[in-house]
C-alpha cells in the first residue's frame, strides 16, 4: 500500500520521469524483499536503524554509484512517510552514510572524429540509390547525427521529440526534459537545418501521422536502443575504434562550446542541467585537453638553445 501510494505521489505529483520511477520501484521491492526475508517484516512502517544498517552491508556488493543511489531512493520514501504521518521517526536519522564514487571525466569526440562521422554518413548516402530503402535510412541517420551534435540533447529527448516542437523553419527546437522542465533550444547551423529538412520532406506523411520526428521502418517512434546502435556502427564504420555513444555527443557539444568560451550559466541551460555543479564536469574535460594542447603546441618547445 504505501509503496504504491509513494510511487503514484511520484508519478502524478512529482512528474518524475518514467526512467526515475523504474529505478524507485526496483529499489524499493528488493528492500521490500530483504526484510522480509531477513526480518520477516512486511511493513514498512516497522524498520528501524539496525534495519537500515545491515541493508546496507546487504548492498555494499553493488557498485559505489549504485549503492548511492539505492540509499537515496530509501531516503525519499522514507522522508515521504514521515511527511505522510505514516511514521513518527525516520529510520535514516542519525545514520552517517559517506559514499565515495570516484568521478571519470566524460569522453568527447575530437573535431576530426566529428569530421569523420559526418563524412561517413555523405559517402553512405551518395551511394545508396535513391528512394531506396537504404537512401531513405541514411537521410534519416545524418538528421539524427547532426541534431545530436548541434544541440547536445539527451538520446530519449531526441527518441520523444515531437513534430510540434520544432520550429516551421527548423531553426529551434522545444525540448521537455527531465522533471518535465522545458527548454528552448536555438539551431544555427545551415548544414544541420538542410539534414533535417530532407529527412522531413522524405517521411513528411509518415512524420504527420505518427507525431513523434524521429521514426522507424515500422512507423514507429525510433528507441533510444536503435539510436545507440546506429551510432556505434557509424562510428565503427568511420574508423573510431572506441565506444561511441549518443551521449558522447552531448559530451562533445558542451565541451566544443566551452572551448569557445561561452558562458558556463548559457550551457547549463542548453544542456537543461538543474545544477550549475553537474555542468562544471566539462570545464575538468576543458582543462585537460588545454594542458594536451600546450603541450604539444607551445611555442617555449620551438627553443633551444643547446
Amino acid at each position: 500500500m504505501y509503496l504504491n501510494h509513494f510511487l503514484s505521489h511520484c508519478r502524478t505529483e512529482k512528474k518524475l520521469s518514467k526512467k526515475t520511477i523504474e529505478a524507485y520501484t526496483s529499489d524499493l521491492k528488493q528492500f521490500k524483499k530483504y526484510i522480509n526475508e531477513e526480518f520477516d517484516i512486511q511493513d514498512f512502517r516497522l524498520i528501524r536503524r539496525e534495519h537500515i544498517k545491515k541493508h546496507l552491508v546487504n548492498i555494499n556488493k553493488y557498485a559505489p554509484r549504485t549503492v548511492k543511489r539505492k540509499i537515496a531512493t530509501l531516503k525519499v520514501f522514507y522522508s515521504h512517510l514521515l511527511y505522510e504521518d505514516c511514521i513518527s521517526e525516520n529510520p535514516f536519522d542519525k545514520i552517517r552514510i559517506n559514499i565515495r564514487v570516484q568521478k571519470s571525466l566524460p569522453s568527447v569526440l575530437s573535431l576530426i572524429e566529428v569530421t569523420a562521422i559526418l563524412k561517413q554518413l555523405q559517402s553512405q548516402k551518395s551511394e545508396a540509390p535513391n528512394n531506396s530503402m537504404r537512401y531513405r535510412q541514411v537521410i534519416r541517420n545524418i538528421a539524427i547525427v547532426e541534431l545530436l551534435f548541434a544541440t547536445g540533447i539527451r538520446v530519449s529527448e531526441l527518441c520523444f521529440l515531437k513534430k510540434s516542437n520544432i520550429h516551421s523553419d527548423f531553426s529551434t527546437i522545444k525540448i521537455l526534459g527531465k522533471g518535465n522542465k522545458e527548454r528552448i533550444i536555438p539551431i544555427t547551423n545551415s548544414e544541420t537545418i538542410s539534414a533535417l529538412k530532407d529527412y522531413y520532406c522524405l517521411f513528411r506523411e509518415k512524420i504527420d501521422r505518427n507525431s513523434f520526428f524521429f521514426i522507424n521502418r515500422l512507423n514507429h517512434r525510433i528507441s533510444e536502443q536503435s539510436v545507440r546502435h546506429l551510432i556505434k556502427k557509424i562510428s565503427q564504420d568511420s574508423g573510431i575504434n572506441r565506444g561511441i555513444t549518443p551521449h558522447v555527443f552531448r559530451h562533445t557539444f558542451a565541451t566544443q562550446l566551452l572551448e569557445a568560451n561561452i558562458n558556463i550559466r548559457y550551457i547549463q541551460e542548453l544542456l537543461g542541467h538543474s545544477s550549475i555543479n553537474i555542468t562544471q564536469i566539462y570545464t575538468h574535460v576543458s582543462h585537460q585537453r588545454t594542458s594536451e594542447i600546450l603541450k604539444l603546441k607551445h611555442p617555449r618547445n620551438l627553443i633551444s638553445y643547446n
